[in-house]
C-alpha cells in the first residue's frame, strides 16, 4: 500500500538516487531507512541490494515493482507537454499554431487568437504545407488533400507543442464563426485516416490527460472558452469512441453554471468503463465511479441542482460518499457523510429541496447538534439555531471561517445569525470548498464579487476593510479594484488610508 502520494512529473533519475539512498541508509544503520525498508520490503528491515531498496520505493508509492514505476513515469514522459513555456516558432504555421490554440498559460486571450486568423488571412497557402495548421484552421480540403498523400499525417505529432493534429482541432479558438459543417467534416477526416478519438497530452506531466475531447468542452480555472463548435465536435468524438469518463474536462467545466457538457457525458456513458488514459496511468486517473462521486460532491456544495440532477443518473443520492485513499483529503474528509447532510451543513438550500423530493432527505440525529446548528444558520433559521445554541462553540471550533463561506454564496441572511452565534466577521477561511484554510476575510469575498450590499453589511457588522488575505496580501479594497468592481471600491475607499496593493495574480 502506498503511504507516500508519487510526486507531479516526476523525474526518474531522482527516483533512482531515492533508491540509492535508501540503501546507502539502510547500510548504514539509518533507523528511518530500516523502518522504510521494513514497511515495504516482505523480507522485513534489513540492508537491502539496490534491487531490494528500488521495490521499497515502488511500493512506497503504491507501485507493486520497480519495472511497473519506471513504466508508469515513461509513460508520463512520453506524453508530457508544456504548450505554455513554448515561445518561439519553427515556420510560420507554427507561429500560427503558438497563438490560435488554448495553452492554458496567462495568455489565453482574445487578442492572441486575433492575431492568428489574421495571420492565417494573410498567408493563404498556410495550411496547405502543415497537417497541424489545416486541422486547427478546420481547412478540410487541405486535410483532405495532405492525408492522401500521406494517411500516416493523421497522427503525426508535430507543431509548436508536439500535439497530434486532431488536438490542434480541438484546441483552436482563433475562429469565432467557423462552420459545425467544418469542424464535424475536419474531424472525421482525420478518424477516418487513424486519428485517436481519445488523443491527448499531460500538462507539465500531470496525470489527468487533455484530451482532444477535453480541448472541445473547453473550460478551465481561467474560464477559458470552449471550442465555438464545441458540441458537434465533442459529439463526433464521443462518437468515434472518445472516452466519456474525462477527468480533465469534467474538471475544467465543474467552475461554470452551464451543465450542457455534463449532459452530454452522461448520454454517452459517463460513470461506466474506462478508456485508454486508465488503461496506461492506471489508479492515478480516477475511476468512472469516482469522477461521478467528485462531480456530485462539487455540485451540491455549490448549490448546483440541474447538475445533481444529472450525476444522479450515474450515481445513488442516497448512499453516503466514500472517497479511496488517493483521493484528495477535501473529499475524503466528508467520507460517510450523505449528499443530503452535505447540502445542509453547505447551506445548499436548492440541492437539499431536490434530494429531499426524491427520497434522499437528511433528519439531524440528537448526536448531529453542530451540523444541525450549521445548517441552520446558513439556512436563516433563527429558531433552530437559538434553540441549538449550546452547540455554538463546538460549531466555531469545527467551522472558523464559516462566514467566510456565507459570504462566498451570498447568503446574506446567514451573516448576522452568525455574528450572533460568536463566529468571527473578520476570520480567515476559504470560499471555494467548504474546507478550513485561513485564505481570505468576508469582505475579500464580497468585494472579489462586486456585492457592494453585502460589503456594508459586513463593514456595519465590524469587518475591517484593511486587513490582507494570506494568498496574496491584498486588501478587500485591492481585490475591489482588481476585479473593477468600481462601486464596491467606491464603497471601500473612503474607509481605509490604504490603497490596494494589487498583489492579485494578473496584475
Amino acid at each position: 500500500m502506498a503511504t507516500v502520494r508519487l510526486p507531479d512529473d516526476p523525474n526518474f533519475e531522482q527516483l533512482r538516487k531515492q533508491a540509492k539512498d535508501l540503501r546507502d541508509g539502510a547500510r548504514s544503520g539509518a533507523s528511518e531507512a530500516l523502518a522504510l525498508v521494513g514497511a515495504h520490503h516482505p523480507d522485513g528491515p534489513h540492508s537491502p541490494s539496490l534491487a531490494g531498496a528500488q521495490l521499497v520505493i515502488a511500493r512506497r508509492y503504491g507501485f507493486p515493482s520497480w519495472t511497473a514505476l519506471k513504466r508508469h513515469v515513461q509513460i508520463i514522459q512520453r506524453h508530457r507537454r508544456v504548450p505554455d513555456q513554448v515561445e518561439t516558432a519553427a515556420s510560420p504555421a507554427d507561429e500560427f499554431l503558438l497563438l490560435a490554440c488554448l495553452r492554458y498559460g496567462h495568455d489565453d486571450h482574445p487578442d492572441r487568437w486575433r492575431r492568428a486568423a489574421a495571420l492565417l488571412a494573410a498567408q493563404a497557402g498556410l495550411t496547405g504545407a502543415s497537417v497541424h495548421a489545416a486541422a486547427a484552421a478546420a481547412d478540410v480540403d487541405a486535410l483532405a488533400s495532405l492525408l492522401a498523400a500521406d494517411p500516416t499525417l493523421a497522427t503525426a505529432e508535430g507543431g509548436p507543442f508536439g500535439w497530434e493534429p486532431i488536438l490542434y482541432l480541438a484546441y483552436a479558438r482563433h475562429d469565432p464563426d467557423v462552420s459545425a459543417d467544418a469542424v464535424v467534416r475536419a474531424a472525421r477526416v482525420l478518424l477516418d485516416h487513424g486519428a485517436d478519438p481519445n488523443a491527448g497530452y499531460l500538462w507539465h506531466g500531470l496525470t489527468s490527460p487533455f484530451t482532444a475531447l477535453a480541448g472541445a468542452l473547453g473550460g478551465g480555472e481561467g474560464g477559458q472558452p470552449a471550442h465555438p463548435r464545441a458540441d458537434a465536435l465533442a459529439r463526433t468524438l464521443l462518437a468515434a469512441g472518445a472516452d466519456p469518463n474525462d477527468a480533465q474536462a469534467l474538471y475544467n467545466r465543474q467552475f461554470g453554471s452551464a451543465d450542457d457538457h455534463l449532459a452530454l457525458l452522461v448520454d454517452h456513458g459517463l460513470g461506466r468503463g474506462g478508456g485508454p488514459w486508465r488503461a496506461r496511468l492506471g489508479h492515478a486517473i480516477p475511476s468512472p465511479a469516482d469522477l461521478v462521486a467528485d462531480q456530485l460532491w462539487w455540485a451540491i456544495t455549490h448549490d448546483l441542482t440541474e447538475r445533481v440532477r444529472l450525476l444522479a443518473e450515474c450515481a445513488d443520492p442516497r448512499a453516503a460518499f466514500r472517497f479511496p485513499d488517493d483521493r484528495p483529503a477535501r473529499l475524503r474528509s466528508w467520507n460517510g457523510t450523505t449528499p443530503a447532510r452535505l447540502a445542509a451543513v453547505c447551506g445548499s438550500a436548492r440541492v437539499l429541496e431536490y434530494l429531499a423530493a426524491h427520497g434522499a432527505p437528511w433528519s439531524p440525529s440528537p448526536a448531529d447538534g453542530v451540523d444541525a446548528l450549521v445548517a441552520a444558520a446558513l439556512a436563516g433559521d433563527h429558531a433552530t439555531a437559538e434553540r441549538l445554541r449550546e452547540h455554538a462553540a463546538a460549531a466555531r471550533r469545527r467551522r472558523p471561517g464559516l462566514i467566510v463561506w456565507a459570504a462566498a454564496r451570498g447568503a446574506w441572511h446567514a451573516v448576522p445569525l452568525l455574528v450572533e452565534l460568536g463566529f468571527d466577521v473578520n476570520a480567515l477561511g476559504r470560499g471555494d470548498v467548504p474546507l478550513e484554510q485561513s485564505w481570505e476575510t468576508p469582505l475579500h469575498q464580497a468585494a472579489a464579487s462586486g456585492d457592494v450590499v453585502g460589503a456594508r453589511l459586513l463593514v456595519d457588522l465590524g469587518a475591517d476593510p484593511d486587513l490582507h488575505d494570506a494568498r496574496f496580501d491584498d486588501t478587500p479594497l485591492g481585490w475591489a479594484e482588481h476585479f473593477r468592481h468600481s462601486e464596491v471600491v467606491g464603497f471601500l475607499g473612503p474607509l481605509t488610508g490604504l490603497t490596494g496593493l494589487t498583489g492579485l495574480t494578473g496584475e
